[in-house]
């Protein structure tokens, strides 16, 4: 038991090093990247500094396989280097054993970092689109609510808000629509509902509408029309609408799921905010798989010789199985894959892979 604490506290230090080393490098990166992104724009320094710790979260989030395998190639070469593992085995236990404790800090670190670190690059990542939309001027036209799909609209003559109860794939054919206009002071103008509306090249053609003034002094009602079609100025695109969806990385994990039942309530497709779902659920066995690679080529002697080759091979390995996860991700998305298989499928063929090297490396 003291043994395995030994090595858990051994890798933990060397998990939290390796990120640290990650975050100043990114860090750097960023503040080079905002500063390009957003010269042009009127932002300060402290602007430019607090838009890259926003979204430094979501880089490192992403690259956490990477820092696990760093993390795990560095810890098995110290302890070669140091011939612990030498004198581990001669104290009767086995390599295998000895990787327990790795693995159960991965699969923490896992656990802890969808329940916790999600959020957070969730919460960091809103802010951080806010923020840098606030510096260009634009911001998100489209949000899914519990009572129906929102959107707006603007231009030079107002603002106008559209409610939706139900939409199609890509939002661009709206049922049991809302739309109410303003001024550019603010002031409520018109009000219209209709049946169907369907954004068509630079316009919305509204289908059975009723429409009421709201500038007048006389009572809505009094003045409301009713039109079989009306087509109305639009400065929206489907593109502008399906990005508005934003990234499924942008919604916490505990909320995602609430959220996918909105999507799919509103008419649209949550195949992509489905596959994130699953995606993120399996990290903390891919996280595994991470550390059982790159324990398969460096659990070993360095008077074996080929140390670098065999750090290379493990890496390679290692970047190899991320691709096939992210272009399972793709398939799974896309639907061309099942999502619990084109989620899950990765991580365990990872392990069994990286199983096999450590018992043909240890039983022969």
């Amino acid at each position: 038991m003291i043994l395995h604490r030994y090595f858990a506290r051994r890798f933990l230090i060397t998990l939290m090093g390796v990120g640290g080393v990650f975050f100043m490098i990114m860090l750097f990166s960023e503040l080079v990247e905002q500063l390009r992104r957003f010269g042009s724009a009127d932002a300060t320094f402290t602007d430019v500094l607090i838009l890259s710790l926003l979204n430094i979260p979501d880089a490192l989030y992403t690259i956490m396989p990477l820092i696990v395998i760093l993390a795990t190639v560095a810890l098995f070469l110290s302890l070669a280097r140091s011939s612990e593992m030498v004198v581990t085995r001669a104290a009767g236990r086995s390599a295998l054993k000895a990787l327990l404790a790795p693995l159960a800090v991965a699969f923490i670190a896992g656990v802890l970092a969808v329940a916790v670190l999600n959020p957070i690059v969730a919460g960091t990542s809103k802010e951080y689109e806010v923020r840098s939309d606030a510096l260009r001027g634009t911001s998100s036209v489209l949000s899914i609510g519990s009572s129906g799909l929102w959107l707006r609209q603007g231009d030079a003559i107002g603002q106008t808000v559209i409610r939706a109860q139900s939409a199609n794939l890509d939002g661009t054919r709206l049922s049991d629509v809302t739309f109410l206009t303003f001024t550019p002071d603010g002031e409520p103008n018109q009000r219209i509902s209709a049946q169907v509306a369907e954004l068509v090249a630079g316009a919305w053609v509204l289908q059975d509408a009723k429409s009421w003034s709201l500038s007048e002094d006389t009572t809505p009602e009094a003045t409301a029309q009713i039109l079989d079609e009306l087509s109305l100025p639009s400065t929206l695109t489907p593109d502008q609408i399906r990005d508005s969806f934003g990234t499924p990385s942008s919604i916490s994990i505990w909320d995602l799921p609430a959220f996918i039942d909105r999507l799919q309530t509103a008419g649209f497709s949550a195949q992509r905010h489905l596959m994130w779902f699953h995606k993120e659920m399996a990290q903390p066995l891919f996280l595994v798989a991470m550390v059982m690679i790159g324990a398969s080529f460096t659990l070993r002697h360095q008077r074996g010789g080929r140390t670098g080759l065999m750090v290379m091979f493990a890496i390679l390995l290692a970047f190899v199985i991320y691709f096939i996860r992210n272009f399972a991700q793709v398939l799974g998305e896309n639907g061309q894959l099942p999502v619990l298989l084109a989620a899950w499928a990765p991580p365990f063929v990872a392990i069994g892979i990286s199983m096999g090297f450590l018992l043909h490396n240890e039983d022969g």
